[in-house]
């Protein structure tokens, strides 16, 4: 093993440091390289190295500063729209479940009483004040809830919260 670096190295590094090997090199300097493996060894890892400096250089091509830019904004914006979406769903399950239990005691309520609420729907007009007075002294407080349970109450009632429910959840989805 020799301790002296081989004469021609020197040559064969300015060649390699300007990128011109082997097209600028003399040819007894590539049958040098070929034989010397100090020189073989030295050409291997540099040009080895410079590709692998290329190729991550190519690989690490950023985008412009106003499209990084862009995109950070939009992620942030997106971000918030997904966290302010998270109450908007907890309502829109609410007035949901509000008008599944409102269907649920209306189909509950009509299966006791039957359809009797038409034949009242048809004495309505006839009959509108006599049930406003007997309806008025039942709803005084601490007659109990049989007052609530009036198809003249409960119907409208019913048809209120169903109606209020659709609209939340109209303009709720509308939002979005």
């Amino acid at each position: 093993m020799r301790l002296s670096a081989c004469p021609r190295d020197k040559e064969v590094k300015e060649l390699l440091e300007l990128g011109q090997w082997p097209q600028a090199c003399e040819p007894e300097l590539r049958v040098h390289v070929d034989f010397c493996r100090s020189c073989g060894e030295l050409v291997l890892v540099t040009t080895a190295f410079q590709k692998a400096r290329a190729q991550a250089a190519s690989a690490a091509k950023l985008g412009s500063p106003g499209v990084l830019w862009w995109r950070a904004q939009l992620r942030r914006r997106n971000a918030a729209v997904e966290r302010i979406g998270q109450p908007i769903l907890g309502a829109q399950i609410f007035a949901l479940a509000v008008n599944l239990i409102l269907a649920v005691v209306f189909v509950v309520w009509q299966a006791r009483h039957g359809l009797a609420w038409l034949t009242m729907l048809e004495e309505l007009p006839q009959s509108a004040a006599m049930h406003l007075d007997s309806l008025w002294p039942s709803m005084v407080p601490g007659t109990g809830w049989s007052a609530l349970l009036n198809p003249m109450v409960m119907i409208p009632a019913a048809a209120t919260l169903a109606l209020l429910g659709g609209v939340v959840v109209y303009l709720v989805s509308e939002k979005q």
